[in-house]
């Protein structure tokens, strides 16, 4: 599992974006807008796919330590 800031998640609409783009890919994830965050539940192909997905949406994905 890994967590992924993305700074530019502002509303309930960047939520349902970023939802349905990772589940379409079949992604397992956890979007919390409060903390502006998405948590990938998967290997690092996942995460490497979710991250391409966050960029063609328009969000930059920073790893969180």
């Amino acid at each position: 599992m890994k967590t992924f800031k993305c700074e530019e998640m502002m509303c309930e609409g960047c939520v349902s974006r970023i939802k349905k783009g990772l589940d379409e890919a079949d992604i397992k994830n956890t979007v919390d807008l409060a903390a502006k965050t998405v948590t990938i539940d998967g290997g690092s192909d996942c995460e490497a796919r979710a991250v391409e997905i966050l960029d063609d949406l328009g969000f930059s994905a920073a790893a969180v330590l």
